[in-house]
């Protein structure tokens, strides 16, 4: 009997894919697994809006229920895919129901890293990963609070931020001897640095935690050069982790995630992956493979692999881009940042500014804008298309603020 189209992960990723199955055209079945009791929402405003809403936050959908209803999509709720069966090309489900498919997307995310110490799960710790954990760490980080994080990265600082919006005290712990090391130049960590700073956070950079023990109403964090910071909360934010356990199990290509080729095909002809499982090849990076955990590409990848399952036979081709806010200050940054390997900077107004990143043979690579609201996003959208299209600009127009780069564009 004919499967349809199955999809395992119901973030934005898999409901966007859902949702792009049914604009195509396919009107076959369509069947959304989640493992969480909500609608699909975006993830982003866990680390921001829904910490500091004055209102009962709620999760930001990416449709509702009537929209899913009226497009005939099966969601299936609370449920989770626990085996894959290539050969009959069915999934068990939690339920023991067993769901057969014609073509089947994973779409299961990354899972926060763990903290390899054995209290790191207990009750006065935290990972931020869905809604509910967001409502747990909210109502946790009033003012008056004592909120440690472990992690200098983008969803740490973020989580910072927010948590002094309320009031709390904030002590950030980073490993290495900086913040946002992973792809920000350090000029822009410094200054995002220096605004965490001017609000009060206490960082702790070059500190690594050596053990966890309880502490009265909190947990002390014993770092390795011996001091102690007892806090009320310890949000872990060291990283994420591929969720590929299902994939693998299968028998299917691991590699940093699920391995999927430019049409997100994986290792079996029947299955996709997409969004930030999965690591695929990038063409305007000679084909470098890379896994992205960030809105856009689960965004962007969730429509392709729904037109790919239905035959488009299309490559990624998407300029990576994210962005991060920061208190008034937005980082956005298009394409690889470690591709190149000397800086040109343009200064905007109002002390914004952006770093283009040229490779060695002058192409340009990648744009690390930083400003207040949306100050950098036009230059950064048009550095966006300069990277699609290999573009090799000249530098000292680069570098000139008076200089439209819609011009580079055209020439």
């Amino acid at each position: 009997m004919p499967g349809g189209m199955a999809i395992v992960g119901a973030g934005q990723c898999g409901a966007r894919a859902a949702l792009t199955l049914r604009e195509h055209g396919y009107d076959g079945s369509v069947t959304l697994i989640g493992d969480e009791l909500h609608l699909p929402y975006e993830r982003p405003p866990l680390s921001k809006d829904v910490m500091v809403s004055e209102a009962e936050p709620v999760p930001r959908f990416v449709a509702d229920r009537q929209v899913f209803a009226d497009r005939s999509i099966q969601y299936l709720t609370g449920t989770r895919a626990i085996a894959i069966d290539p050969a009959a090309r069915s999934i068990r489900l939690t339920d023991d129901r067993t769901l057969p498919y014609d073509k089947l997307l994973l779409a299961t995310g990354a899972a926060p890293r763990r903290l390899p110490l054995p209290a790191a799960d207990g009750s006065r710790c935290a990972y931020l990963r869905t809604y509910d954990d967001a409502l747990r760490i909210r109502g946790a980080i009033g003012a008056g609070a004592h909120v440690a994080i472990l992690g200098g990265g983008f969803i740490g600082l973020e989580l910072a931020a927010s948590v002094r919006k309320r009031g709390a005290r904030v002590t950030v712990i980073e490993t290495l001897p900086r913040i946002l090391t992973r792809g920000v130049p350090e000029e822009i960590a410094r200054i995002i640095d220096a605004r965490h700073r001017s609000e009060g956070v206490d960082l702790a950079c070059g500190k690594a935690v050596a053990a966890l023990r309880d502490a009265a109403g909190g947990v002390e964090v014993v770092l390795t050069d011996g001091s102690v910071i007892i806090a009320d909360l310890l949000l872990i934010s060291i990283g994420a982790v591929p969720v590929a356990g299902l994939a693998e199990e299968a028998g299917l290509a691991i590699e940093n995630g699920i391995a999927v080729d430019a049409h997100l095909r994986t290792s079996d002809p029947d299955i996709y992956a997409a969004g930030d499982c999965c690591s695929f090849p990038l063409a305007i990076y000679g084909g470098r493979r890379v896994r992205l955990e960030c809105w856009r590409n689960a965004q962007d990848q969730g429509t392709l692999a729904a037109r790919n399952m239905l035959g488009a036979g299309e490559s990624a081709s998407s300029v990576p881009w994210l962005w991060t806010d920061q208190y008034e200050l937005r980082l956005q940054i298009a394409g690889l940042p470690d591709e190149g390997k000397r800086l040109v900077r343009r200064d905007l107004q109002d002390g914004a500014f952006i770093l283009f990143h040229l490779a060695d043979d002058g192409r340009l690579v990648a744009a690390s804008g930083l400003g207040t609201g949306n100050a950098v996003a036009k230059d950064v959208r048009v550095a966006e298309m300069l990277i699609a299209r290999r573009a090799k600009p000249d530098p000292a127009a680069l570098a000139r603020p008076e200089t439209k780069l819609k011009s580079l564009l055209a020439a």
